[in-house]
């Protein structure tokens, strides 16, 4: 379907998993006033398709402007016989970050669904598909609980694959431990952050509509919303474990490059008390005054090297002695 009036996909849901696809703003018109469940998905910069939700639709006017709220925080809440949602997906488009979250804004009540984004979000897609198929939603509160759950879906291949990352990473840390681990230690943790400051919220989001008494969600509806909940419970709680390794992982970072600090001061602490003695020494040999003693003896400047190394082997065996080297 053509883009270009803001309709990407409507559908009237026929039953048995099936929908009649249709087109244009008459059509959609016609539908929205229909007995069937019908499902609108629309673009949230299009015009049109807002001049349709604020005039046509017959929305209440606090439903028509939260669905163009920008960066919409996760929420469900109730309002009359519908629902107002926003929910965010991993972005899987092309060029984009996972952690780059897409949000697709929602109104949903026993007869009508409306979903309004801006960027593509796949998991609207897998619902066209499987309408396509035979395998779609029959119901409104069908389409809520398919949505939701193709959404965390399509966020387990991207916590999985930032899991392994953690597991490499810490394998890395235990045999090369340089500037690259670091590098990829800091994108782990911003990833990881970047992902939990939407999935948590959603959380609460999800928790809020099984608080909610609505006639129109059934009990098998709810059921599988209930499953979404508690799956995106457990990716809220790996991504709390990945950022737990990623901070202890930090941690021992920091302690091996405070440790090879230490140990190269150390080292060059003990280079200058063993060079100091020995500096103070040809110093005082090396003054432009007369007296200096062995001036014009030729084994004098032998002798003073051999006096050198002896006050630096005497200087390392007492170092060795005190248990310093």
């Amino acid at each position: 379907m053509s883009e270009k009036n803001g309709i990407i996909i409507a559908y009237v849901l026929a039953g048995g998993g099936r929908g009649t696809e249709i087109e244009g703003w008459n059509e959609v018109s016609a539908a929205w006033r229909g007995a069937a469940p019908v499902w609108l998905h629309l673009h949230l910069d299009n015009p049109e398709a807002r001049a349709w939700l604020e005039e046509d639709s017959g929305l209440d006017s606090i439903a028509a402007e939260s669905l163009y709220i920008e960066d919409p925080r996760p929420r469900c809440d109730l309002l009359g016989e519908g629902l107002i949602a926003a929910l965010r997906g991993v972005n899987l488009n092309p060029g984009a970050d996972p952690e780059e979250m897409v949000s697709i804004r929602l109104w949903v009540d026993g007869r009508h669904a409306v979903s309004v984004r801006r960027q593509k979000l796949l998991a609207v897609n897998d619902i066209r598909d499987e309408i396509a198929r035979g395998e779609g939603p029959d119901s409104t509160a069908e389409f809520l609980a398919a949505l939701a759950a193709r959404m965390v879906r399509r966020m387990g291949p991207v916590l999985t694959e930032l899991d392994d990352r953690t597991d490499a990473l810490e394998d890395a840390l235990l045999t090369a431990p340089g500037r690259e681990v670091r590098t990829r230690l800091a994108n782990i943790r911003r990833e990881a952050i970047a992902l939990r400051r939407y999935i948590a919220p959603q959380r609460e989001a999800m928790a809020r509509l099984l608080s909610l008494a609505v006639p129109w969600i059934g009990a098998a509806d709810k059921s599988r919303l209930r499953e979404v909940a508690d799956q995106i419970t457990r990716y809220v709680e790996d991504l709390d474990a990945i950022r737990e390794r990623a901070a202890v992982m930090q941690d021992e970072v920091g302690t091996r490059l405070s440790e090879q600090i230490n140990r190269n001061m150390y080292l060059l602490s003990l280079t200058a008390a063993v060079f100091l003695p020995l500096g103070l020494i040809t110093g005082l040999l090396g003054v432009n005054v007369g007296g200096v003693p062995g001036e014009g003896v030729s084994w004098a400047f032998f002798a003073l090297c051999g006096v050198l190394v002896a006050v630096a082997a005497i200087e390392i065996w007492l170092f060795r002695t005190m248990k310093l080297l």
